[in-house]
Protein backbone atom coordinates (compact mmCIF):
# COMPACT_ATOMS: atom_id res chain seq x y z
CA UNK A 1 0.00 0.00 0.00
CA UNK A 2 1.18 4.00 -0.61
CA UNK A 3 2.13 5.97 2.14
CA UNK A 4 -0.22 9.59 2.39
CA UNK A 5 2.55 11.32 0.87
CA UNK A 6 0.23 12.22 -2.45
CA UNK A 7 -1.53 14.54 0.01
CA UNK A 8 1.16 17.36 0.03
CA UNK A 9 0.32 17.41 -3.98
CA UNK A 10 -0.83 20.80 -5.36
CA UNK A 11 -4.29 18.59 -6.68
CA UNK A 12 -4.62 17.07 -3.02
CA UNK A 13 -4.12 20.22 -1.57
CA UNK A 14 -6.65 22.58 -3.67
CA UNK A 15 -9.34 19.72 -2.88
CA UNK A 16 -8.55 19.76 0.81
CA UNK A 17 -8.82 23.48 1.34
CA UNK A 18 -12.12 23.14 -0.96
CA UNK A 19 -13.75 20.65 1.39
CA UNK A 20 -12.75 22.65 4.56
CA UNK A 21 -14.29 25.63 2.47
CA UNK A 22 -17.24 23.68 2.05
CA UNK A 23 -17.51 22.10 5.51
CA UNK A 24 -17.10 25.29 7.47
CA UNK A 25 -19.66 27.11 5.26
CA UNK A 26 -22.12 24.13 5.91
CA UNK A 27 -21.74 23.78 9.76
CA UNK A 28 -21.70 27.76 9.77
CA UNK A 29 -25.02 27.79 7.55
CA UNK A 30 -26.54 24.88 9.81
CA UNK A 31 -25.81 26.87 12.93
CA UNK A 32 -27.08 30.15 11.32
CA UNK A 33 -30.71 28.16 11.16
CA UNK A 34 -30.65 26.73 14.80
CA UNK A 35 -29.95 30.23 16.30
CA UNK A 36 -32.85 31.15 14.03
CA UNK A 37 -34.95 28.54 15.72
CA UNK A 38 -33.59 29.92 19.19
CA UNK A 39 -34.81 32.96 17.60
CA UNK A 40 -38.24 31.97 16.48
CA UNK A 41 -39.13 30.47 20.08
CA UNK A 42 -38.15 33.55 21.99
CA UNK A 43 -40.05 35.06 19.90
CA UNK A 44 -43.21 33.07 20.25
CA UNK A 45 -42.99 32.75 23.99
CA UNK A 46 -43.80 36.67 23.91
CA UNK A 47 -46.18 36.39 21.60
CA UNK A 48 -47.83 33.29 23.70
CA UNK A 49 -46.76 35.70 26.85
CA UNK A 50 -48.54 38.84 25.54
CA UNK A 51 -51.68 36.94 24.31
CA UNK A 52 -52.75 35.93 27.26
CA UNK A 53 -52.14 39.10 29.18
CA UNK A 54 -55.21 41.59 30.21
CA UNK A 55 -55.76 44.65 27.47
CA UNK A 56 -54.35 47.63 28.39
CA UNK A 57 -54.71 51.30 27.20
CA UNK A 58 -53.07 51.82 24.23
CA UNK A 59 -50.57 55.47 26.21
CA UNK A 60 -49.55 52.08 28.67
CA UNK A 61 -47.49 50.81 25.53
CA UNK A 62 -47.07 52.80 23.13
CA UNK A 63 -46.10 56.75 23.04
CA UNK A 64 -46.33 59.69 20.62
CA UNK A 65 -43.20 59.39 17.69
CA UNK A 66 -41.59 56.54 19.96
CA UNK A 67 -40.18 52.97 19.11
CA UNK A 68 -42.21 49.39 19.99
CA UNK A 69 -40.63 47.39 22.75
CA UNK A 70 -40.09 44.09 20.94
CA UNK A 71 -41.61 42.86 24.45
CA UNK A 72 -44.50 44.70 23.47
CA UNK A 73 -45.37 42.94 20.19
CA UNK A 74 -48.56 41.24 19.94
CA UNK A 75 -50.04 42.84 23.43
CA UNK A 76 -53.37 43.82 22.86
CA UNK A 77 -54.06 47.57 23.87
CA UNK A 78 -57.58 49.32 23.96
CA UNK A 79 -58.28 53.35 22.68
CA UNK A 80 -61.07 55.28 22.11
CA UNK A 81 -61.13 58.48 19.26
CA UNK A 82 -62.68 59.10 16.36
CA UNK A 83 -61.76 57.51 13.06
CA UNK A 84 -60.32 60.12 10.23
CA UNK A 85 -61.52 57.76 7.02
CA UNK A 86 -60.20 60.76 4.61
CA UNK A 87 -56.67 59.47 6.01
CA UNK A 88 -57.28 56.20 5.03
CA UNK A 89 -53.85 54.63 4.08
CA UNK A 90 -53.48 51.51 1.64
CA UNK A 91 -51.15 49.35 2.13
CA UNK A 92 -50.40 47.16 -1.51
CA UNK A 93 -49.48 43.55 -1.92
CA UNK A 94 -51.00 41.86 0.72
CA UNK A 95 -51.92 38.91 -0.76
CA UNK A 96 -53.89 35.72 0.93
CA UNK A 97 -53.85 32.00 -0.47
CA UNK A 98 -53.15 33.38 -3.38
CA UNK A 99 -55.41 36.06 -4.13
CA UNK A 100 -54.30 39.57 -4.37
CA UNK A 101 -55.16 41.96 -2.26
CA UNK A 102 -54.44 45.31 0.44
CA UNK A 103 -54.72 46.31 4.03
CA UNK A 104 -56.97 49.19 4.91
CA UNK A 105 -54.84 51.61 7.89
CA UNK A 106 -56.91 54.11 9.39
CA UNK A 107 -55.75 56.91 11.73
CA UNK A 108 -57.74 56.71 15.01
CA UNK A 109 -57.62 60.20 17.08
CA UNK A 110 -57.83 60.06 20.27
CA UNK A 111 -58.69 62.36 23.21
CA UNK A 112 -54.97 63.64 23.46
CA UNK A 113 -55.26 64.34 19.76
CA UNK A 114 -52.40 62.08 18.48
CA UNK A 115 -53.60 59.56 16.27
CA UNK A 116 -53.54 55.34 16.67
CA UNK A 117 -52.31 53.88 12.78
CA UNK A 118 -55.27 50.95 13.23
CA UNK A 119 -55.20 48.55 10.31
CA UNK A 120 -58.86 47.08 9.94
CA UNK A 121 -58.08 44.28 8.36
CA UNK A 122 -58.13 42.49 4.60
CA UNK A 123 -59.80 43.86 1.26
CA UNK A 124 -59.50 41.63 -1.98
CA UNK A 125 -58.75 43.66 -4.94
CA UNK A 126 -58.21 42.40 -8.56
CA UNK A 127 -54.98 44.93 -8.76
CA UNK A 128 -53.26 44.25 -5.53
CA UNK A 129 -52.06 48.14 -5.05
CA UNK A 130 -51.65 49.46 -8.37
CA UNK A 131 -54.68 51.65 -8.21
CA UNK A 132 -56.40 52.62 -5.38
CA UNK A 133 -59.61 50.52 -4.66
CA UNK A 134 -63.01 52.72 -4.53
CA UNK A 135 -64.99 49.91 -2.86
CA UNK A 136 -63.25 50.48 0.68
CA UNK A 137 -65.90 49.46 3.86
CA UNK A 138 -66.29 52.78 5.78
CA UNK A 139 -65.18 52.11 9.42
CA UNK A 140 -67.73 53.15 12.36
CA UNK A 141 -68.62 56.81 12.83
CA UNK A 142 -68.39 58.77 15.59
CA UNK A 143 -67.21 57.64 19.18
CA UNK A 144 -65.35 53.99 18.88
CA UNK A 145 -63.51 52.19 21.13
CA UNK A 146 -60.94 49.53 19.39
CA UNK A 147 -58.54 46.59 20.65
CA UNK A 148 -55.76 45.39 18.90
CA UNK A 149 -52.25 43.93 18.64
CA UNK A 150 -49.52 46.04 18.94
CA UNK A 151 -46.92 46.06 15.57
CA UNK A 152 -43.57 47.50 15.15
CA UNK A 153 -42.46 49.93 12.22
CA UNK A 154 -41.79 48.73 8.99
CA UNK A 155 -37.86 49.45 7.61
CA UNK A 156 -36.36 50.91 4.28
CA UNK A 157 -37.60 52.19 1.38
CA UNK A 158 -41.05 49.83 1.66
CA UNK A 159 -42.35 52.37 3.91
CA UNK A 160 -42.59 55.11 1.80
CA UNK A 161 -45.96 56.82 1.48
CA UNK A 162 -47.57 57.97 -2.14
CA UNK A 163 -50.45 59.12 -2.56
CA UNK A 164 -51.77 57.62 1.15
CA UNK A 165 -51.02 54.48 -0.19
CA UNK A 166 -47.35 52.34 0.81
CA UNK A 167 -45.83 48.63 1.13
CA UNK A 168 -45.11 48.50 5.13
CA UNK A 169 -46.61 50.57 7.93
CA UNK A 170 -44.19 53.43 9.43
CA UNK A 171 -45.80 55.53 11.72
CA UNK A 172 -43.70 57.81 10.92
CA UNK A 173 -43.68 57.98 7.79
CA UNK A 174 -47.15 58.04 7.92
CA UNK A 175 -47.68 60.66 10.00
CA UNK A 176 -45.84 63.34 8.10
CA UNK A 177 -47.80 62.28 5.14
CA UNK A 178 -50.72 62.55 7.05
CA UNK A 179 -49.17 66.28 8.96
CA UNK A 180 -50.48 64.63 12.54
CA UNK A 181 -48.88 63.40 15.58
CA UNK A 182 -49.29 59.57 16.05
CA UNK A 183 -48.67 56.99 18.30
CA UNK A 184 -44.82 55.27 17.46
CA UNK A 185 -45.59 51.96 15.97
CA UNK A 186 -49.86 50.48 14.79
CA UNK A 187 -52.08 47.96 15.91
CA UNK A 188 -54.38 45.67 14.11
CA UNK A 189 -58.14 45.18 14.58
CA UNK A 190 -59.25 42.79 17.10
CA UNK A 191 -62.50 44.31 18.11
CA UNK A 192 -64.16 47.35 17.41
CA UNK A 193 -67.71 48.77 19.00
CA UNK A 194 -69.33 50.04 17.63
CA UNK A 195 -69.26 47.17 14.70
CA UNK A 196 -68.70 48.35 11.42
CA UNK A 197 -71.37 48.15 8.74
CA UNK A 198 -69.57 45.65 6.32
CA UNK A 199 -66.32 44.41 8.19
CA UNK A 200 -62.96 43.84 6.46
CA UNK A 201 -61.17 40.52 6.22
CA UNK A 202 -59.42 40.07 10.03
CA UNK A 203 -55.69 39.75 10.89
CA UNK A 204 -53.86 36.92 10.77
CA UNK A 205 -52.24 36.01 13.93
CA UNK A 206 -48.61 34.90 13.30
CA UNK A 207 -48.09 30.88 13.61
CA UNK A 208 -46.39 29.81 16.74
CA UNK A 209 -44.24 26.64 15.57
CA UNK A 210 -40.86 25.76 15.22
CA UNK A 211 -40.75 26.82 11.46
CA UNK A 212 -38.13 24.13 9.22
CA UNK A 213 -35.06 25.69 11.04
CA UNK A 214 -34.43 22.58 12.91
CA UNK A 215 -34.11 20.31 10.29
CA UNK A 216 -32.74 22.90 7.69
CA UNK A 217 -29.63 23.05 10.47
CA UNK A 218 -29.23 19.29 10.31
CA UNK A 219 -29.29 19.06 6.37
CA UNK A 220 -25.97 21.69 6.21
CA UNK A 221 -24.23 19.67 9.47
CA UNK A 222 -25.11 16.65 6.81
CA UNK A 223 -23.40 18.13 3.61
CA UNK A 224 -20.34 19.05 5.57
CA UNK A 225 -19.97 15.82 7.49
CA UNK A 226 -20.61 14.03 3.93
CA UNK A 227 -18.16 16.47 1.98
CA UNK A 228 -15.07 15.39 4.72
CA UNK A 229 -16.10 11.79 4.62
CA UNK A 230 -16.30 11.90 1.01
CA UNK A 231 -12.23 13.47 1.40
CA UNK A 232 -11.44 10.58 3.29
CA UNK A 233 -12.75 7.85 1.83
CA UNK A 234 -11.26 9.39 -1.59
CA UNK A 235 -7.86 9.82 0.36
CA UNK A 236 -8.13 5.85 1.36
CA UNK A 237 -8.97 4.78 -1.78
CA UNK A 238 -6.04 6.49 -4.01
CA UNK A 239 -3.46 5.03 -1.05
CA UNK A 240 -4.65 1.95 -1.52
CA UNK A 241 -3.27 2.25 -5.05
CA UNK A 242 -4.64 1.00 -8.30
CA UNK A 243 -6.60 -2.59 -8.24
CA UNK A 244 -5.25 -5.70 -9.53
CA UNK A 245 -7.60 -7.23 -12.20
CA UNK A 246 -7.05 -10.60 -12.06
CA UNK A 247 -7.02 -12.36 -16.18
CA UNK A 248 -9.57 -14.34 -17.52
CA UNK A 249 -7.94 -18.38 -17.73
CA UNK A 250 -6.86 -18.89 -21.19
CA UNK A 251 -8.60 -21.93 -22.80
CA UNK A 252 -6.10 -24.99 -23.41
CA UNK A 253 -6.65 -26.04 -27.41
Amino acid sequence: MRSFRFLVSRRWLLFALAVVVLATGSWWLGQWQFDRLEQRKDDNSVVRANEQQDPVPVEQVLSPGGEVDPDDEWRVVTATGTYAPEETVIVRYRTRDGASGVDVVVPLVTGSGTALLVDRGWLATRAAGTTRPDDVPAPPAGEVTVSGWVRADGTGDSTAVNDLSTRSISSARIGEALDREVYGGSVELRSEDPEPATALEPVELPELDNGPHFFYGLQWWFFGLLAVTGFLYLAWDERRGPRRTRKAPQSVS
